[in-house]
């Protein structure tokens, strides 16, 4: 070993067993574990901002871990120290509000750019005829998909965006359009293993720890930090049928939506396998997001589609399918959509490698870092809004607060609550079905109507606007959840959960982080430095 680590070594273990009081910035600055501790300024910079470029918070150091082992004892070290200081795990940094930020603490990068096979940690290990795939938290979705397509399989469910990490999803839901089917990807892991706020690691699973293993999935990284997740996995589709189709009619289109997610049940030639929507109240959206149905070329005008000129709603369904079955889809396509009741000149169709249409979200991304319009703040808001109250939340918000611009896509579609382990951290409505909707806006100069011309009151803008559709739901008594919550005080988070879950999600952070030093970015709990007293943990 390094005389630096043995050196780190011996304090660490001086401060479990006599308690020794050491300045986190001390026992920093001589390393912990097999992983490098940065204190560089590119690094600490780096982890200070997240996607959303709306929080800015500097932690003292920045760990990059190669191993499960090293992530623990660095928890541990934090847990064990007299004064404790934050520990909040970072996967591809795509929160939005300083989620994964740790205040004078240390924020532990999980993720890289590539697979993290190259940084040391384990490559994913692919079980063919079980059907699951164990990967490192920090492994990114894309790596993952990349690594069972090898042996002809995937994961079931999937986000829209696949440079996300494995841990970060699993720490909120994970959805897309499959979840109607399949559920969000908490539902969809078999096992993990997780570092605890104290520094044990932890492997549970619903038969083994279930207790942790269910707070962890949608706990909001609160009771322990992932580090290897198995994942269930299906036969890969070789290509995709991409579909869209057109509506001016809201309850039409929530009709359809709801009508096609009820098929959940049925066999896979008889229902779709992704179902998604999204709302268009300008005309520049249509031919200008995830635009390959529609051609710069040859512009799709709302006004020579028929309708009012308002508010149009898109129908995105898809039908994946193979070589073999390649002469039915067709036929299968034709039967799903003929009862349908959208805008019959409106149907645009595609055809692309599953794989293509999986991570389609990153190549508009590539095109928008070509035009400097990717690093830019997102006030991003997303919410499950009840099924029976998404036609006042439509009238309220769509045809009302938002006007006429949106300086980004807003995605609408229906899931499935029987898809949903409630068990689990994630908190849903007390509906059957209820509605993500996500108003993925940026705030850019580009952008457009009602802020204003340079970026600051754009992003000033937005955010109002997201205030006042929370409070027109207050007001209207719409009871919506915050997906990737972010809220002020105790008493909202507390809300948030409701009475019952809001007591249960407590007893759990009193039992696997019990000094609050895990995800204090999230705001939820207030961290209890010092006042804990040492306890023997074997380094």
């Amino acid at each position: 070993m390094a005389p630096r680590f043995l050196l780190a070594l011996a304090i660490c273990k001086l401060i479990v067993t006599v308690g020794l009081n050491v300045e986190p910035a001390e026992l920093l600055q001589l390393g912990v574990g097999g992983g490098l501790l940065s204190m560089d300024r590119p690094d600490v910079e780096s982890a200070s901002l997240d996607f959303g470029m709306m929080s800015r918070v500097e932690p003292l150091a920045v760990y990059h871990p190669s191993s499960a082992d090293d992530v623990a004892q660095l928890v541990r070290a934090a847990y064990c120290s007299g004064r404790g200081f934050a520990v909040s795990a970072r996967g591809h940094g795509h929160s939005i509000n300083g989620q994964a930020q740790a205040a004078g603490g240390v924020v532990i990068k999980m993720s890289s750019a590539g697979p993290a096979a190259a940084e040391g940690w384990p490559a994913p290990r692919v079980a063919a005829e079980e059907r699951y795939v164990d990967v490192w938290g920090g492994e990114l979705w894309i790596d993952v998909l990349r690594s069972t397509l090898e042996r002809g399989l995937a994961p079931k469910s999937w986000t829209d965006y696949l440079y996300l990490s494995v841990g970060g999803t699993l720490s909120n839901g994970g959805i897309s359009g499959q979840a109607f089917n399949h559920g969000p990807q908490i539902s969809n892991v078999y096992e993990l293993d997780v570092v605890t706020g104290k520094g044990d690691i932890v492997t549970c699973s619903e038969e083994k720890n279930s207790q942790l293993f269910h707070a962890v999935l949608g706990g909001l990284g609160q009771f322990g930090i992932i580090t290897r997740a198995r994942i269930a996995l299906e036969p890969a589709p070789q290509r995709v049928r991409w579909i869209r189709v057109l509506y001016s009619n809201f309850s039409s289109f929530t009709r359809d939506q709801e009508y096609l997610t009820s098929l959940h049940g049925e066999p896979a030639s008889k229902k779709f396998d992704y179902v998604e929507g999204f709302v268009i109240v300008d005309e520049g959206l249509i031919n200008n997001w995830r635009s390959s149905f529609f051609s710069p070329r040859n512009p799709v005008k709302i006004s020579s589609l028929g309708t009012d000129g308002s508010v149009l709603y898109c129908l995105e369904v898809t039908k994946n399918y193979d070589e073999s079955n390649a002469d039915t889809v067709d036929q299968e396509v034709e039967d799903l959509l003929k009862d349908l009741d959208f805008i019959q000149t409106s149907v645009f169709t595609t055809d692309i490698p599953y794989v293509d249409f999986l991570d389609r979200v990153h190549k508009a991304e590539s095109k928008l870092r070509s035009k400097n319009l990717w690093d830019v703040p997102h006030p991003w808001l997303n919410l499950f809004v009840p099924r029976s109250r998404i036609a006042d939340f439509d009238r309220g918000v769509f045809k009302g607060i938002l006007g006429n611009k949106t300086s980004g896509p807003i995605l609408i579609y229906p899931m499935n609550k029987n898809k949903w382990d409630q068990r689990s951290s994630a908190v849903t409505p007390d509906e059957d079905v209820f509605y993500l909707v996500a108003l993925l806006r940026s705030a850019t100069v580009s952008g457009g109507g009602g802020g204003g011309g340079d970026a600051s009151r754009r992003l000033e803008h937005l955010v109002d606007q997201n205030r006042r559709i929370l409070k027109f739901c207050r007001d209207e008594a719409i009871d919506v959840k915050q997906y990737l919550p972010h809220h002020a005080t105790r008493e909202e988070w507390a809300d948030h959960f409701g009475d019952e879950r809001w007591a249960r999600f407590h007893r759990n952070k009193m039992e696997f982080d019990p000094k609050r030093i895990l995800s204090t970015g999230q705001r939820i709990f207030k961290p209890d430095f010092g006042s804990y007293p040492n306890t023997a943990l074997s380094l």
